[in-house]
This record gives C-alpha cells, structure tokens and sequence, in this order.
C-alpha cells in the first residue's frame, strides 16, 4: 500500500491478517445499515451476516467511511453508529473523495464498496441486490453507478439480481455492452431480488463456487479491469410471489412519483415503501437473501483464496 493511500485506508487487524495469509475474505457494504433498514434489525442484520461468513471460514470486512477514514472491518462500536445514525451519507463513487475530505461519516453502496475493498485487495463481496438501470431512464438517464463499477473494478459482486423496482431487461443490456460476465448460480434464470426468476434468462450459469472462483481466477489471469456478477436467488422458503410484487412494485412507484421523489433518495425510499405495503414481510426476505449471498461468498472466497 502506498503511503498516499495508506492515510486514508484502516484495516481492521482481523481483516489485514487473512489479507498477509491469502486467506478468504468478503466485503460487506454499510449502505444496507444506515439506509437499508430500520435500527436495530439493522445492527442484527450486520452482525448475524459477519458471523455466517466467518462460520464459512471466511472473514467479513464490512467497509464504511467514519471519521474521514476508509475502514475495512467494523467493530461493534462502529457498526452500531452507523445503524443508529440518521445523517451519514450514502457514498457512491463520486461522493467518496468529498466525504474523506470532510472527515465525514458515509456508508458505502455497492459502487464504493467495490472501490474500497479492491483498494484493499479483496476480490469478493456480498451484498443484498445491484442498482442498476431505473425505469424510465431514456428519459431521465438515471442510472446507477453500480453498473459502470462492475465494468471497471475487478470485484465479484454476489448479489440476489438487481433489485425488482428497476428495469431489469435495461440492466443486463448495459452490463452486456460494458463487458460484465452475468451469473446465475444454480440457475439459467436471472433472479429479480424478492423473486426467484425475472423471467429473463441468465446469460451464464455454474452450479458450484469452484467454477466461479476459477472464472475470476481466469479474469484476473488475463488482465480484465471489471468485475463481475454472481446472481444468487433468494431461498424458495422466502421468496415472494411475482404476480403480487409486480403490483406491490407498481404501487410504490406511483407514489415516487407523486412525492417526487428521485435521484439517490428513490431508492430507499421505494423500498421502505414496498416494507410497508408488504406488511414486513419484504424486510424479512431482504434479510434471508443477505445471509444467503453471504453464505456464497464465503464459499467463492475460499475456493479463490486456494487458487491464488
């Protein structure tokens, strides 16, 4: 690490020692903590999360900005500032430099987390779901960062889809321009966050973390810059019916819109909104997708750590 970046970068000392050893690592985001959901299922979330990867044999590094300082692992102390806090800043990568600046306090989305954990040299990260193309964007253009991450930063994101509320034809379009391989793990459909299938087909597929690991493997042996995505489908036992989501969906859309809301606030604002149409139970599948894209990580981070 250089010295330029190395006074902006704290690894937590778990973390830095599996990264000394070619141990498996996979990072976590901190965006699904201070925006994601409610405190304190928030904090119970991130905890139950870490402790299933390191019951994997993995450790978690879950990355945020306090301080000004980029932290990769949190401690119990940091993690409970985050999730209890209502005025950190949600860091995508045109955000992070600024909010370093300040010596603010930010967590990251999956763009800034990609950043931050190749910064580190981690290679796999799990999240919930990928932003991706919002619908409507041939008018407004509002596309997430997410996508043009995965096309330039050699991470593999391990993630249930890209989230429901946005177009998800549009997604897979821009990350087959740009280059991103597109996984379905144990499946030839591609997954759309609460629902199993989206209807659309999965342009890859692999039934095992091994075949994964060795497709990163090979791309960092050739040289590629960007990352990829490892689509997971949520568990059958908490899956939600697509019939009833695609209405719920539409729903909570109309109301976006006639709050105007938009821009880094559609988000989570559309996915609050879906909790409350749902009753809850989108919460809780959120949460079991979470722990299941986990789980794979762990298990890709693994098999990689032993081909390096």
């Amino acid at each position: 690490m250089n010295s330029k970046l190395n006074k902006h970068l704290v690894i937590a000392p778990e973390v830095a020692t599996a990264l000394a050893h070619g141990q498996a690592v996979v990072a976590l985001e901190s965006t699904i903590i201070a925006h994601g959901m409610p405190y304190p299922k928030n904090v119970e979330t991130a905890r139950e999360v870490e402790g299933i990867i390191r019951r994997e044999g993995a450790v978690p590094a879950t990355i945020a900005v306090l301080d000004g300082e980029i932290r990769i692992g949190l401690d119990d102390e940091s993690l409970e500032k985050l999730g209890r806090a209502d005025d950190v800043a949600k860091l995508s990568r045109r955000d992070l430099p600024m909010i370093i600046a300040q010596k603010a306090d930010g967590a990251t989305t999956v763009a800034a987390t990609m950043i931050c954990a190749a910064l580190a040299g981690i290679s796999v990260f799990a999240t919930g779901g990928i932003g991706g193309v919002h619908r409507g964007a041939e008018n407004d253009f509002d596309i997430s960062a997410d996508l043009e991450e995965l096309a330039k930063t050699p991470v593999a994101v391990v993630c249930a889809g890209a989230k429901s509320i946005l177009d998800l034809p549009k997604t897979l379009e821009f990350l087959e321009t740009r280059g991103v391989p597109v996984i379905g793990y144990k499946t030839k459909q591609f997954p759309a966050f609460y629902c199993r299938e989206s209807g659309l087909e999965a342009p890859l597929s692999a039934n095992n973390p091994e075949a994964i690991a060795a497709m990163i493997s090979v791309q960092n042996d050739l040289g590629y810059q960007g990352g990829a995505v490892v689509a997971n489908p949520i568990p059958e036992s908490h899956a939600m019916d697509k019939a009833e989501m695609d209405q719920v969906i539409a729903t909570a859309l109309a109301s976006a819109d006639a709050e105007g809301v938009i821009g880094k606030a559609i988000t989570p604002y559309l996915l609050g909104k879906i909790v409350e149409l749902t009753e809850g139970r989108s919460l809780e599948s959120n949460i079991e997708l979470v722990k299941n894209n986990a789980v794979l990580a762990a298990k890709i981070s693994k098999e990689l750590s032993a081909l390096v």
